[in-house]
């Protein structure tokens, strides 16, 4: 029971825990270091772990960001293990295992003064979706085909808005791809199930043998 519910469970706290980490941020943004609050279209989620917040004043909501991207951590690192053990290809299980321990580590970092090594989850998550949305398609299930592929676009549409400096964008399409993620992990985890890539691989297996 544990096992089945620890992903939505974990992700569910983490979203929780940063709403009120936002609600308690006192103040500032990178373009307006007086502006009140957090502000979801001003503000990057990274503003939370700050000790002081760009208005000059403690940061009180510093303490549950860092329980909610904890619990964020260990949310992520157990959906990749928990899919690892549906994917019928011993050597991405493998891979997509060793994905899920090490982003219990590496995206909690992101929260700390080591944030840039903890960017390093960011490249390992996306690999790992990829990895999975390429197993979800030969299983024929259109709304999580769907959300693979729109939760891929809105991870590389925030890069590239970031990358080419159009903070403003990026800093509302951060939590688009967050809250889009968020949706499409919870999902994978419930309705992508071994059997039925399992019936899938036999159900191609039995098409190649009749055609030869």
């Amino acid at each position: 029971m544990i096992k089945k519910y620890s992903v939505a469970v974990c992700l569910l706290l983490s979203a929780l825990l940063l709403v009120v980490a936002a609600s308690q941020y006192p103040g500032g943004s990178l373009f307006d270091k007086h502006s009140e609050g957090f502000q979801w279209s001003k503000n990057f989620l990274s503003n939370l772990f700050q000790p002081v917040a760009f208005n000059g004043l403690p940061n009180p909501g510093r303490i549950w960001a860092l329980w909610g991207m904890a619990f964020h951590s260990v949310g992520y690192g157990l959906f990749f293990i928990h899919s690892a053990a549906k994917l019928v290809t011993k050597g991405w299980s493998v891979a997509l295992r060793y994905i899920g321990f090490a982003n219990i580590v590496f995206i909690f970092l992101l929260a700390t003064p080591y944030h840039d090594v903890g960017t390093i989850s960011i490249v390992l998550t996306l690999m790992g979706l990829f990895v999975i949305t390429v197993f979800v398609f030969p299983t024929k299930q259109p709304a999580l085909i769907t959300l693979c592929v729109v939760c891929l676009v809105c991870y590389y549409a925030f890069f590239l808005a970031y990358g080419l400096g159009y903070l403003p964008w990026a800093m509302i399409l951060q939590k688009v791809y967050v809250a889009v993620s968020l949706i499409t992990v919870v999902c994978l985890e419930y309705f992508f199930q071994k059997n039925n890539l399992a019936a899938t691989v036999v159900s191609s297996q039995k098409t190649v043998v009749r055609k030869s």
